[in-house]
């Protein structure tokens, strides 16, 4: 039961804290299984020699797999995270990022997913991610 667009535009702008906000992460495809968010470039979230934080990349990550349980779920549930791993590969400088989160379990209670973060213009992958959440509701 795949969720709209728009009805996860709303989770984005209701269910998470003010700085997850300020990312202005938008979302660009949904499936069963997954999400596709962009994490747009800018110059607040780089770093010294202009590749993005890896704090902006891991927030990104964990909110882009909030947004695959809730549509693979049909809607938003609350959930937290139990435990992140990112690998960093190379710097995203000057370019959007895609987030592709795809969930390789969802059971009543946990949810798991690997997560592919990217530069948006070369598709050159920039860091791998994996999350394990615990499902509350």
């Amino acid at each position: 039961m795949t969720m709209t667009i728009a009805e996860a535009d709303k989770i984005l702008s209701t269910c998470f804290a003010p700085w997850v906000l300020e990312l202005r992460l938008v979302v660009e495809s949904l499936g069963e299984d997954r999400a596709v968010l962009r994490l747009p470039w800018s110059e607040r979230l780089a770093r010294e020699g202009g590749g993005l934080s890896g704090q902006a990349l891991m927030a990104a990550a964990d909110t882009a797999t909030v947004i695959a349980v809730s549509a693979a779920r049909g809607g938003f549930v609350p959930m937290t995270t139990v435990q992140q791993s990112t690998s960093f590969q190379r710097a995203v400088t000057g370019s959007d990022v895609r987030i592709e989160a795809v969930l390789t379990k969802l059971g009543r209670r946990t949810a798991f997913a690997d997560i592919t973060l990217g530069d948006a213009e070369s598709g050159a992958l920039a860091a791998r991610a994996s999350t394990v959440y615990a499902l509350l509701g």
